[in-house]
């Protein structure tokens, strides 16, 4: 295990490199950017993170970053020490899904145990003591948890687990006691919103168990058109119960997506163009620009290619690293220094006009 000061990923040319996450080549990758298994375990005898004090907290992360680095990993894994990297670190590894806003913004020892491939990352004392998560391109939800169930044994070898015979894993927020498996998947939902049926999915997903959220999980607003779709509980159900309800659920709004795009096609289809034309337009030509108005136009135009009404040297991978790149943190790392609002409005227009000129 690789500790690192500051946050490490695969270079490009930019100097941040896409995870594998974001490549596209997953299934239905049209209408699913990524699928998520996360499993949240404590560490036995030790108190929960929101109960330990600073003493306590740093003793859980320093056991932790031990048994991290005896885990056997296909690629080498990066430790991060929160506490101590500058704050802009962890923003980027929120803006680019990895950990949660609250481990970032906290206080205290804390840690993100992640590989280059971004493919994998562990949450160390975020709400509970480990969060072990995987990602995977499109819907691939059941090779997320095969490989973060092969993690957790892996982990587990050095580390015992909090559990109860009777209620399953022990975890500090009572809807993740169980299984502690929270599966999750990324959906771009544009025609949904377009036609202003999204709330049919808010309504169906809470019927049948199901959580719908913003582009960054809980409490968070659906930027870009996109929407977070995972189980609600872990008590009560099995690992397989959760992955074959969303395995069933998913597939049922990504063909009322589909469906709806063919839909626009045949019936707007000249409002769908000029709404695909205008954002890509816009883009090619803002100098300056709000990371709300990116995403809807990188949502636009994101649809576009998948319909193939833009240019085929548009492609969804250069879509999704937009998305990622023109948020706050990137563009202040790209930039090498802080920017205030106004000029960070500018540095994203500028890359994002670079990025597509170049196609």
């Amino acid at each position: 295990m690789k500790i690192v000061d500051q946050y490490v990923g695969r270079d490009d040319d930019a100097g941040i490199g896409g995870g594998e996450w974001l490549s596209a080549r997953g299934a239905n990758s049209d209408i699913v950017i990524s699928s998520r298994a996360r499993l949240a375990r404590n560490v036995e005898k030790h108190p929960f993170v929101v109960k330990a004090g600073p003493e306590a907290q740093r003793e859980i992360e320093l056991e932790l970053r031990d048994a991290l680095s005896r885990v056997d990993c296909d690629e080498e894994l990066m430790y991060l020490d929160l506490a101590a990297a500058a704050a802009l670190d962890g923003e980027l590894l929120v803006e680019r899904h990895l950990i949660s806003r609250e481990l970032a913004r906290a206080t205290g020892p804390r840690a993100a145990c992640y590989v280059p491939s971004e493919t994998m990352c562990i949450m160390v004392c975020e709400e509970d003591h480990l969060r072990l998560q995987v990602l995977r391109s499109g819907f691939e939800l059941d090779a997320a948890w095969r490989a973060v169930d092969e993690l957790d044994d892996a982990v587990s070898h050095h580390v015992d687990y909090a559990f109860s015979s009777r209620y399953g894993y022990l975890t500090c927020c009572p809807t993740n006691v169980g299984t502690g498996l929270r599966a999750s998947v990324m959906l771009h939902l544009p025609a949904l919103v377009y036609t202003r049926h999204i709330e049919k999915v808010f309504q169906a997903g809470s019927k049948m168990g199901l959580a719908v959220r913003g582009l960054y999980g809980e409490g968070t607003q659906a930027y870009g058109d996109f929407y977070q779709i995972s189980n609600q509980r872990a008590l009560g159900v099995s690992e397989p119960d959760i992955l074959e309800r969303l395995n069933r659920i998913v597939p049922q709004f990504i063909d009322y997506e589909r469906r709806l795009r063919q839909q626009l096609l045949t019936t707007d289809r000249a409002l769908l163009d000029d709404k695909i034309w205008r954002a890509y337009g816009i883009l090619r030509a803002a100098r300056a620009i709000s990371s709300e108005e990116t995403l809807q136009h990188l949502s636009a135009i994101r649809l576009g290619v998948n319909l193939e009404l833009l240019p085929d040297t548009v492609t969804i991978e250069t879509v999704n690293q937009l998305q990622i790149l023109s948020q706050r943190a990137h563009l202040q790392r790209l930039a090498t220094g802080p920017l205030e609002s106004a000029e960070r409005d500018i540095a994203r227009a500028t890359l994002v006009r670079r990025r597509l000129g170049e196609l």
